[in-house]
Protein backbone atom coordinates (compact mmCIF):
# COMPACT_ATOMS: atom_id res chain seq x y z
CA UNK A 1 0.00 0.00 0.00
CA UNK A 2 1.48 3.41 -0.95
CA UNK A 3 2.87 5.67 1.74
CA UNK A 4 1.36 9.04 2.48
CA UNK A 5 4.26 10.91 0.77
CA UNK A 6 3.49 9.11 -2.49
CA UNK A 7 0.01 10.61 -2.44
CA UNK A 8 1.56 14.06 -2.70
CA UNK A 9 4.18 13.13 -5.28
CA UNK A 10 2.13 14.67 -8.06
CA UNK A 11 1.95 18.10 -6.44
CA UNK A 12 5.22 19.42 -7.97
CA UNK A 13 4.16 18.06 -11.34
CA UNK A 14 0.82 19.82 -11.05
CA UNK A 15 2.64 22.98 -10.05
CA UNK A 16 4.77 22.69 -13.18
CA UNK A 17 1.67 22.27 -15.34
CA UNK A 18 -0.09 25.19 -13.69
CA UNK A 19 2.94 27.34 -14.42
CA UNK A 20 3.30 26.13 -17.99
CA UNK A 21 -0.37 25.79 -18.99
CA UNK A 22 -0.74 29.49 -19.98
CA UNK A 23 1.99 28.92 -22.58
CA UNK A 24 0.32 25.82 -24.06
CA UNK A 25 -1.68 27.82 -26.59
CA UNK A 26 1.40 29.68 -27.78
CA UNK A 27 3.30 26.38 -27.96
CA UNK A 28 0.59 24.87 -30.18
CA UNK A 29 0.63 27.94 -32.42
CA UNK A 30 4.43 28.00 -32.60
CA UNK A 31 4.73 24.28 -33.37
CA UNK A 32 1.78 24.26 -35.76
CA UNK A 33 3.02 27.21 -37.80
CA UNK A 34 6.49 25.67 -38.01
CA UNK A 35 4.85 22.50 -39.31
CA UNK A 36 3.22 24.57 -42.07
CA UNK A 37 6.49 26.35 -42.85
CA UNK A 38 8.46 23.10 -43.03
CA UNK A 39 5.81 21.72 -45.38
CA UNK A 40 6.04 24.77 -47.64
CA UNK A 41 9.82 24.36 -47.86
CA UNK A 42 9.68 20.63 -48.63
CA UNK A 43 10.77 19.24 -45.25
CA UNK A 44 7.79 16.93 -44.92
CA UNK A 45 9.20 14.53 -42.31
CA UNK A 46 10.07 17.36 -39.93
CA UNK A 47 6.71 18.93 -40.69
CA UNK A 48 4.85 15.76 -39.68
CA UNK A 49 6.86 15.46 -36.47
CA UNK A 50 5.99 19.06 -35.58
CA UNK A 51 2.33 18.34 -36.37
CA UNK A 52 2.28 15.40 -33.96
CA UNK A 53 3.85 17.52 -31.21
CA UNK A 54 1.39 20.35 -31.86
CA UNK A 55 -1.54 17.92 -31.75
CA UNK A 56 -0.42 16.40 -28.45
CA UNK A 57 0.05 19.84 -26.91
CA UNK A 58 -3.38 20.88 -28.21
CA UNK A 59 -4.93 17.90 -26.41
CA UNK A 60 -3.34 19.15 -23.17
CA UNK A 61 -4.59 22.68 -23.89
CA UNK A 62 -8.12 21.43 -24.60
CA UNK A 63 -8.12 19.27 -21.46
CA UNK A 64 -7.03 22.23 -19.34
CA UNK A 65 -9.69 24.43 -20.98
CA UNK A 66 -12.45 21.90 -20.24
CA UNK A 67 -11.18 21.23 -16.72
CA UNK A 68 -11.40 24.92 -15.89
CA UNK A 69 -14.77 25.30 -17.62
CA UNK A 70 -16.35 22.34 -15.83
CA UNK A 71 -14.43 22.27 -12.54
CA UNK A 72 -13.50 25.88 -11.83
CA UNK A 73 -15.92 28.17 -13.61
CA UNK A 74 -14.69 31.23 -11.71
CA UNK A 75 -11.11 30.72 -12.88
CA UNK A 76 -12.29 30.06 -16.42
CA UNK A 77 -14.32 33.29 -16.39
CA UNK A 78 -11.34 35.28 -15.10
CA UNK A 79 -9.12 34.04 -17.92
CA UNK A 80 -11.89 34.51 -20.50
CA UNK A 81 -11.95 38.22 -19.68
CA UNK A 82 -8.32 38.60 -20.80
CA UNK A 83 -6.98 38.44 -24.38
CA UNK A 84 -4.97 35.36 -23.34
CA UNK A 85 -8.24 33.44 -23.26
CA UNK A 86 -8.34 33.67 -27.05
CA UNK A 87 -5.21 31.53 -27.42
CA UNK A 88 -7.48 28.47 -27.55
CA UNK A 89 -9.18 29.85 -30.68
CA UNK A 90 -5.89 30.85 -32.31
CA UNK A 91 -4.20 27.53 -31.53
CA UNK A 92 -7.15 25.52 -32.84
CA UNK A 93 -7.24 27.56 -36.05
CA UNK A 94 -3.52 27.14 -36.72
CA UNK A 95 -3.73 23.39 -36.14
CA UNK A 96 -6.81 23.17 -38.35
CA UNK A 97 -4.97 25.02 -41.12
CA UNK A 98 -2.18 22.43 -41.05
CA UNK A 99 -4.72 19.61 -41.31
CA UNK A 100 -6.36 21.41 -44.23
CA UNK A 101 -3.00 21.69 -46.01
CA UNK A 102 -2.53 17.98 -45.34
CA UNK A 103 -5.83 17.25 -47.09
CA UNK A 104 -7.74 16.21 -43.96
CA UNK A 105 -10.65 18.50 -44.69
CA UNK A 106 -13.14 16.81 -42.37
CA UNK A 107 -10.94 17.30 -39.31
CA UNK A 108 -10.11 20.84 -40.42
CA UNK A 109 -13.84 21.63 -40.68
CA UNK A 110 -14.45 20.30 -37.17
CA UNK A 111 -11.70 22.51 -35.78
CA UNK A 112 -13.07 25.48 -37.76
CA UNK A 113 -16.52 24.93 -36.27
CA UNK A 114 -15.06 24.66 -32.77
CA UNK A 115 -13.04 27.86 -33.22
CA UNK A 116 -16.00 29.69 -34.70
CA UNK A 117 -18.18 28.77 -31.70
CA UNK A 118 -15.60 29.93 -29.16
CA UNK A 119 -14.48 33.09 -30.97
CA UNK A 120 -17.51 35.40 -30.48
CA UNK A 121 -18.00 34.32 -26.84
CA UNK A 122 -14.40 34.94 -25.85
CA UNK A 123 -13.95 38.05 -28.00
CA UNK A 124 -16.99 39.77 -26.49
CA UNK A 125 -15.80 38.88 -22.98
CA UNK A 126 -12.43 40.48 -23.73
CA UNK A 127 -13.88 43.61 -25.33
CA UNK A 128 -16.16 44.16 -22.33
CA UNK A 129 -13.11 44.34 -20.07
CA UNK A 130 -10.84 46.28 -22.42
CA UNK A 131 -8.37 48.68 -20.85
CA UNK A 132 -5.39 50.84 -21.75
CA UNK A 133 -1.66 50.02 -21.66
CA UNK A 134 -1.92 46.26 -21.95
CA UNK A 135 0.81 43.66 -22.49
CA UNK A 136 1.51 41.91 -25.79
CA UNK A 137 -1.31 39.44 -25.26
CA UNK A 138 -3.69 42.22 -26.33
CA UNK A 139 -2.89 41.36 -29.97
CA UNK A 140 -4.46 37.92 -29.54
CA UNK A 141 -7.83 39.45 -30.43
CA UNK A 142 -6.37 40.01 -33.90
CA UNK A 143 -4.50 36.68 -34.03
CA UNK A 144 -7.60 34.65 -33.17
CA UNK A 145 -9.73 36.49 -35.74
CA UNK A 146 -7.17 36.20 -38.52
CA UNK A 147 -6.59 32.55 -37.60
CA UNK A 148 -10.24 31.91 -38.39
CA UNK A 149 -9.82 33.77 -41.68
CA UNK A 150 -6.75 31.70 -42.63
CA UNK A 151 -8.49 28.40 -41.85
CA UNK A 152 -11.73 29.50 -43.50
CA UNK A 153 -10.04 30.55 -46.76
CA UNK A 154 -7.98 27.34 -46.83
CA UNK A 155 -11.09 25.17 -46.55
CA UNK A 156 -13.06 27.41 -48.93
CA UNK A 157 -10.36 27.10 -51.59
CA UNK A 158 -10.27 23.32 -51.28
CA UNK A 159 -14.04 22.84 -51.08
CA UNK A 160 -14.99 25.57 -53.58
CA UNK A 161 -17.23 27.29 -51.01
CA UNK A 162 -18.03 30.88 -52.01
CA UNK A 163 -19.83 31.81 -48.79
CA UNK A 164 -16.95 30.59 -46.66
CA UNK A 165 -14.47 32.57 -48.74
CA UNK A 166 -16.56 35.73 -48.24
CA UNK A 167 -16.82 35.00 -44.51
CA UNK A 168 -13.02 34.68 -44.40
CA UNK A 169 -12.73 38.01 -46.22
CA UNK A 170 -14.99 39.67 -43.63
CA UNK A 171 -12.92 38.20 -40.79
CA UNK A 172 -9.76 39.49 -42.46
CA UNK A 173 -10.97 43.09 -42.36
CA UNK A 174 -12.37 42.69 -38.83
CA UNK A 175 -9.00 41.31 -37.73
CA UNK A 176 -7.21 44.25 -39.34
CA UNK A 177 -9.40 46.70 -37.42
CA UNK A 178 -8.78 44.75 -34.21
CA UNK A 179 -5.03 45.10 -34.78
CA UNK A 180 -5.38 48.89 -34.87
CA UNK A 181 -7.46 48.78 -31.68
CA UNK A 182 -4.88 46.51 -30.03
CA UNK A 183 -1.97 48.72 -31.06
CA UNK A 184 -3.72 51.76 -29.57
CA UNK A 185 -4.06 49.90 -26.24
CA UNK A 186 -0.60 48.31 -26.24
CA UNK A 187 1.91 49.56 -23.67
CA UNK A 188 4.99 50.53 -25.76
CA UNK A 189 7.25 50.00 -22.74
CA UNK A 190 6.61 46.27 -23.20
CA UNK A 191 9.17 46.37 -26.03
CA UNK A 192 11.76 47.06 -23.34
CA UNK A 193 10.43 45.13 -20.34
CA UNK A 194 8.17 42.44 -21.87
CA UNK A 195 8.88 38.82 -20.99
CA UNK A 196 8.21 37.47 -24.49
CA UNK A 197 4.56 38.04 -25.33
CA UNK A 198 5.34 41.52 -26.68
CA UNK A 199 6.39 39.70 -29.87
CA UNK A 200 2.73 38.94 -30.57
CA UNK A 201 2.62 42.47 -32.02
CA UNK A 202 4.61 41.06 -34.95
CA UNK A 203 2.78 37.73 -34.96
CA UNK A 204 -0.56 39.49 -35.40
CA UNK A 205 0.75 41.36 -38.44
CA UNK A 206 2.20 38.13 -39.80
CA UNK A 207 -1.02 36.14 -39.50
CA UNK A 208 -2.91 39.09 -41.03
CA UNK A 209 -0.56 38.97 -44.04
CA UNK A 210 -1.01 35.19 -44.20
CA UNK A 211 -4.80 35.61 -44.17
CA UNK A 212 -4.54 38.13 -47.01
CA UNK A 213 -2.30 35.78 -49.00
CA UNK A 214 -4.83 32.98 -48.54
CA UNK A 215 -7.64 35.17 -49.86
CA UNK A 216 -5.55 36.30 -52.84
CA UNK A 217 -4.86 32.64 -53.62
CA UNK A 218 -8.57 31.83 -53.29
CA UNK A 219 -9.33 34.44 -55.97
CA UNK A 220 -6.72 32.84 -58.23
CA UNK A 221 -8.64 29.57 -57.98
CA UNK A 222 -12.07 31.19 -58.39
CA UNK A 223 -11.86 34.65 -60.04
CA UNK A 224 -15.60 35.18 -59.55
CA UNK A 225 -15.37 35.45 -55.76
CA UNK A 226 -14.90 39.25 -55.97
CA UNK A 227 -13.98 41.78 -58.64
CA UNK A 228 -10.51 42.79 -59.75
CA UNK A 229 -10.66 46.11 -57.89
CA UNK A 230 -11.29 44.28 -54.61
CA UNK A 231 -8.49 41.89 -55.47
CA UNK A 232 -6.15 44.82 -56.10
CA UNK A 233 -6.95 46.35 -52.70
CA UNK A 234 -6.46 42.96 -51.07
CA UNK A 235 -3.08 42.47 -52.73
CA UNK A 236 -1.89 45.94 -51.71
CA UNK A 237 -3.08 45.48 -48.12
CA UNK A 238 -1.44 42.07 -47.88
CA UNK A 239 1.88 43.44 -49.12
CA UNK A 240 1.68 46.36 -46.67
CA UNK A 241 0.90 44.04 -43.76
CA UNK A 242 3.92 41.87 -44.54
CA UNK A 243 6.16 44.95 -44.80
CA UNK A 244 4.92 46.17 -41.40
CA UNK A 245 5.44 42.69 -39.98
CA UNK A 246 9.06 42.59 -41.14
CA UNK A 247 9.72 46.06 -39.72
CA UNK A 248 8.13 45.09 -36.40
CA UNK A 249 10.17 41.86 -36.34
CA UNK A 250 13.38 43.86 -36.87
CA UNK A 251 12.52 46.39 -34.15
CA UNK A 252 11.76 43.62 -31.63
CA UNK A 253 14.94 41.74 -32.55
CA UNK A 254 17.03 44.89 -31.99
CA UNK A 255 15.24 45.44 -28.68
CA UNK A 256 16.29 41.96 -27.57
CA UNK A 257 19.93 42.98 -28.10
CA UNK A 258 19.63 46.41 -26.51
CA UNK A 259 17.59 45.15 -23.53
CA UNK A 260 18.53 41.49 -23.11
CA UNK A 261 16.20 39.28 -21.09
CA UNK A 262 18.23 36.20 -20.13
CA UNK A 263 15.76 34.99 -17.51
CA UNK A 264 13.48 32.30 -18.86
CA UNK A 265 9.74 32.87 -18.87
CA UNK A 266 7.02 30.60 -20.28
CA UNK A 267 5.85 33.58 -22.31
CA UNK A 268 8.88 32.99 -24.53
CA UNK A 269 6.67 30.55 -26.46
CA UNK A 270 4.83 33.71 -27.51
CA UNK A 271 8.11 34.84 -29.06
CA UNK A 272 8.59 31.65 -31.05
CA UNK A 273 5.13 31.84 -32.64
CA UNK A 274 5.60 35.31 -34.23
CA UNK A 275 9.01 34.25 -35.53
CA UNK A 276 7.50 31.24 -37.27
CA UNK A 277 4.46 33.20 -38.41
CA UNK A 278 6.61 35.91 -40.00
CA UNK A 279 8.54 33.24 -41.89
CA UNK A 280 5.40 31.47 -43.15
CA UNK A 281 3.72 34.77 -44.04
CA UNK A 282 6.77 35.75 -46.09
CA UNK A 283 6.72 32.44 -47.96
CA UNK A 284 2.95 32.59 -48.54
CA UNK A 285 2.98 36.20 -49.74
CA UNK A 286 5.87 35.37 -52.06
CA UNK A 287 3.65 32.79 -53.78
CA UNK A 288 0.38 34.75 -53.67
CA UNK A 289 1.84 38.03 -54.98
CA UNK A 290 4.48 36.41 -57.24
CA UNK A 291 7.32 38.12 -55.37
CA UNK A 292 9.67 35.18 -55.52
CA UNK A 293 12.67 37.06 -54.16
CA UNK A 294 10.98 36.87 -50.77
CA UNK A 295 11.36 33.08 -50.67
CA UNK A 296 15.03 33.21 -49.67
CA UNK A 297 14.45 35.53 -46.68
CA UNK A 298 11.38 33.47 -45.74
CA UNK A 299 13.47 30.31 -45.53
CA UNK A 300 16.13 32.05 -43.45
CA UNK A 301 13.46 33.32 -41.05
CA UNK A 302 11.99 29.83 -40.86
CA UNK A 303 15.24 28.25 -39.66
CA UNK A 304 15.72 31.06 -37.14
CA UNK A 305 12.25 30.20 -35.82
CA UNK A 306 13.15 26.50 -35.69
CA UNK A 307 16.24 27.36 -33.62
CA UNK A 308 14.12 29.49 -31.27
CA UNK A 309 11.63 26.62 -30.95
CA UNK A 310 14.43 24.20 -30.01
CA UNK A 311 15.70 26.57 -27.31
CA UNK A 312 12.19 26.97 -25.86
CA UNK A 313 11.62 23.20 -25.98
CA UNK A 314 14.93 22.44 -24.24
CA UNK A 315 14.22 24.96 -21.47
CA UNK A 316 10.72 23.52 -21.02
CA UNK A 317 12.15 19.99 -20.85
CA UNK A 318 14.71 21.08 -18.24
CA UNK A 319 11.94 22.63 -16.17
CA UNK A 320 10.01 19.36 -16.39
CA UNK A 321 13.08 17.37 -15.34
CA UNK A 322 13.64 19.69 -12.40
CA UNK A 323 10.04 19.14 -11.33
CA UNK A 324 10.41 15.38 -11.71
CA UNK A 325 13.50 15.42 -9.46
CA UNK A 326 11.61 17.39 -6.87
CA UNK A 327 8.81 14.88 -7.12
CA UNK A 328 11.17 11.96 -6.47
CA UNK A 329 12.49 13.68 -3.33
Amino acid sequence: MPDTPDMTDSIPLRSWWVGWAPAAGAAVMATGILSIGLHLTGHETLSRIALVLASLTWVGLASDFLARLLGDREQWARRAKTPAGLDAVAATSVLGTRFSVLGWRGLAEVLLALSALLWPVLLLAVLRHWRRRMAGEVFLVCVATQGLSVLGSAIATEAGSDWLAHAAMTLFWVGTVLYVLSFASFDPWEVRKGAGDHWVAAGALGISALAGAGLVAAHHVNPYLWNNDDQGVLRATTGALLALDLVCYLVLAVAEVVWPRPRHDVRRWSTVFPMGMTAVATLAVADALDVFRLKGPGQVLLWIAVAAWLVAAVVTALAFRSTARERRR
